[in-house]
């Protein structure tokens, strides 16, 4: 289901599917995109904060990402950010973590300038399978209203 603007509510929640991270999935999206020892290998890890081999950032914010994609927010438009106000990384995403998203809507209001659209602030929390925080965003995103062409 798609939702426009007139569909959200400040509080509503919305909840994902999960994602497992593996460990070789890390390693490759480091080698890449952020290629520091910690997020390469295990030794690379030991003799840092992390002590172990810990997901890029990054890494979990493109899981969220697609978590969100998936997941039961559905704004109709798409998932458009249009900037953060908030991102935290709180504990660092291993091998093995399992994520989920759940987001909270804290703001609804349309756009004063494109009556065919408005904006949402969400807080999108990802949990690991413990239940604990990952990732913190608060972010803006850009929603169509009811009745305006795609």
């Amino acid at each position: 289901m798609t939702n426009y603007l007139e569909d959200y509510a400040i509080g509503q929640t919305f909840g994902s599917g999960t994602a497992r991270v593996e460990a070789d999935r890390m390693t490759s999206f480091a080698t890449e995109f952020d290629p520091q020892p910690f997020h390469l290998s295990d030794q690379g890890a030991r003799n840092t904060i992390f002590g172990a081999l810990a997901a890029s950032g990054w890494h979990t914010a493109a899981i969220t990402m697609r978590l969100l994609v998936d997941g039961e927010l559905k704004p109709a438009g798409g998932v458009v950010g249009l900037g953060f106000d908030e991102l935290r990384w709180p504990k660092p995403v291993r091998p093995g973590d399992e994520l989920r998203v759940q987001s909270e809507i804290l703001e609804v209001r349309p756009s004063k300038s494109r009556a065919d659209q408005g904006l949402i602030k969400v807080r999108s929390t990802t949990l690991n399978q413990a239940g604990e925080a990952v990732q913190i965003t608060v972010g803006n995103l850009l929603v169509r209203r009811r009745g305006t062409p795609a």
